[in-house]
């Protein structure tokens, strides 16, 4: 569809929080990095590019931020915070749309959403990031649209993986490259699951400050 299009003033952003941190040892939306916790980060990094900002959370966070809470009952992993972002999304006026990224990559890119944009050139395509070869499933663009379909095989499908759904459906899998610092490369989706991950995240957020 050639005259498709989509604008980041009409996109909210879900922040996904819900997951159970268990190798972290404690709610990683608390964990601190550089005096900050990973909460603060996303939703410094996330606002400049939506509309408005939620999270998707298991308990709501004083943030000062609308709480989405999964719909789908059960913990039943990162696509129920998906599904939540798209149901939450579907009640806003004007909105087609919504962006979700994870709480425990504080580096992701400043042109997440508006290279997302660019790869969308359907109404139902959805858009994922990708890195060192690798993709990066809840950071995406997805039509609100698609909240039935997701609901209706988060009941049946028994594994649940993000990329079993995405086979589903029209993707665009956009690839972001590594982003410079003083140290060395970054990948900007560099993951925090551990004590040992938010250790070198500190000498990443050193290597990135100017």
């Amino acid at each position: 569809m050639a005259d498709f299009s989509l604008a980041n003033t009409a996109i909210p952003g879900v922040i996904l929080a819900g997951g159970r941190s268990s190798r972290m040892g404690t709610d990683k939306a608390a964990a601190m990095l550089g005096g900050r916790p990973l909460l603060d980060h996303a939703i410094a990094r996330l606002s400049p590019q939506v509309s408005t900002v939620a999270v998707n959370a298991g308990s709501e966070p004083q943030c000062g931020l609308a709480f989405i809470p999964d719909i789908i009952p059960g913990k039943a992993g990162p696509m129920a915070g998906i599904h939540a972002a798209m149901a939450y999304a579907a009640r806003l006026d004007g909105v087609s749309h919504v962006v979700t990224v994870s709480i425990d990559s504080p580096f992701f890119p400043a042109e997440l959403v508006s290279d997302f944009i660019a790869a969308a050139d359907h109404p139902e395509k959805i858009a994922i990031a990708a890195s060192e070869g690798r993709s990066h499933p809840v950071f995406g663009l997805w039509p609100v649209a698609l909240a039935a379909d997701l609901e209706a095989w988060i009941a049946t499908d028994e594994k649940r993986r993000v990329r079993d759904f995405l086979l589903r459906h029209d993707v665009a899998e956009v690839q972001f490259p590594l982003h410079p610092t003083r140290a060395a490369l970054l990948d900007p989706f560099f993951n925090i699951n551990t004590p040992d991950d938010l250790v070198e995240a500190e000498r990443w957020l050193r290597a990135l400050s100017p």
